[in-house]
């Protein structure tokens, strides 16, 4: 069936709510997928407001099919306490289309001197993370994964090894060196990768590495789950999609772990394949157009994504023939729901397939514009999402 018109949508949508029937149902066009959950991404209130809201990050959420996501603490004031994390508690109350739950910060201020009071905000938050900032001391990390523990919730770690940052701003390779670039080695991701594996194997804290972008962490997560660590992990879909080959002079290409090289995207692609890694998130990271429009040196780090992961995806992963409709939805919705214990009831998205468009940031609900994939032919266009029983977006 084709739902050509906002009419149509509706009672379709309605009709199904009514019945209560599973996700089984396609058609040649247009299927009907759970929501999806993205663990990883940047709302930016309370502190940053110029850049997102909550109103505008979930209106952008709902847009792409998302009916869950978990919000990172790089904030002000950072959520390193009961008393901070009400700040974004209230603005999610009053603002949010989609479920939105915050991360509760690893360290006070997020500055890894101290632990954020992790047990006050325990019940409020998905998981701990310092995410923008690797956690340096390696017996802080320690005590902070005892801690999350004896409380039952997940580590999420953004890792990056500072002291072999250098100053860099895109990947350590090919293009760095013939553009003179300063780049940043993936050592700095996979050294912390593997310090933290060690650190969740002695503690038997429940652990999750953020935007996997380099082959090496690719397989020493892959080791360390033989291993029995409790360990799971996601990447982007720009890292699934695009390497150092694709790179342009434009702040749009720069984002945090950069863009690496071929053999890291294989690799990526493989892990999804063999189960490695469990699941994709956007990190979709807005910020102003003027920060974004520095050159890949000046520029901030961040793009967005949340409303091009499902048609990117699509059309380079699932219309290819690399992975199924079937496993794509499993990592965008099934596996960070059952690692996060995220319960978003009975929730779903409207997608046709057959609709073909190149993406324009014009037309982003998020407040941020900056993509890598502006211009990209993509398959697969959001005709509607219900959250709560509520039509939250319609085309």
């Amino acid at each position: 069936m084709v739902l050509k018109n906002r009419t149509e949508i509706q009672n379709f949508a309605r009709e199904f709510l009514s019945h209560k029937g599973s996700f089984s149902h396609f058609s040649d066009e247009v299927v009907i997928l759970p929501g999806f959950c993205d663990v990883h991404v940047h709302f930016r209130e309370p502190g940053f407001l110029y850049k997102e809201t909550i109103r505008t990050g979930s209106l952008a959420a709902a847009h792409g099919g998302y009916t869950a996501v978990c919000t990172m603490p790089n904030l002000s004031p950072v959520p390193d306490s009961a008393e901070n994390l009400q700040v974004q508690l209230r603005a999610i109350e009053k603002d949010a289309l989609v479920r939105v739950i915050p991360y509760g910060a690893v360290t006070v201020g997020e500055k890894g001197e101290a632990l954020s009071d992790m047990a006050s905000m325990a019940k409020s938050v998905c998981a701990f993370s310092d995410d923008g900032k690797g956690v340096q001391d390696g017996a802080m990390m320690e005590e902070a994964m005892k801690k999350a523990k004896l409380l039952g919730k997940i580590i999420a770690a953004h890792c990056e090894v500072n002291s072999l940052l250098r100053g860099g701003y895109i990947h350590d390779g090919k293009y760095a060196h013939e553009k003179c670039h300063r780049g940043i080695c993936s050592e700095s991701e996979y050294a912390q990768i593997e310090r933290d594996l060690y650190l969740a194997k002695k503690t038997g804290c429940a652990y999750h590495v953020c935007h996997v972008s380099a082959k090496e962490s690719v397989e020493l997560i892959r080791k360390a789950k033989k291993d029995g660590v409790d360990v799971t992990c996601e990447t982007a879909p720009h890292y699934l999609v695009l390497c150092e080959d694709d790179l342009q002079e434009d702040g749009r290409f720069k984002m945090n772990p950069p863009l690496r090289g071929r053999k890291d995207r294989e690799a990526l692609i493989e892990g999804i394949l063999d189960g490695t890694i469990d699941m994709i998130a956007t990190d979709h990271a807005p910020h102003s157009a003027e920060e974004k429009s520095k050159g890949l040196e000046h520029s901030l780090m961040g793009v967005v994504g949340l409303e091009t992961a499902f048609p990117i995806l699509y059309t380079e992963l699932v219309k290819k023939g690399v992975l199924s409709l079937d496993r794509l939805v499993e990592l965008m919705s099934d596996r960070p729901k059952n690692r996060f214990q995220i319960d978003t009831g009975f929730d779903f998205t409207v997608f046709d397939l057959s609709a073909s468009y190149r993406v324009d940031p014009e037309r982003f609900l998020s407040k941020g514009r900056a993509t890598p994939f502006a211009g990209h032919l993509v398959f697969g266009r959001c005709l509607c999402t219900v959250h709560n029983e509520k039509i939250i977006y319609q085309e």
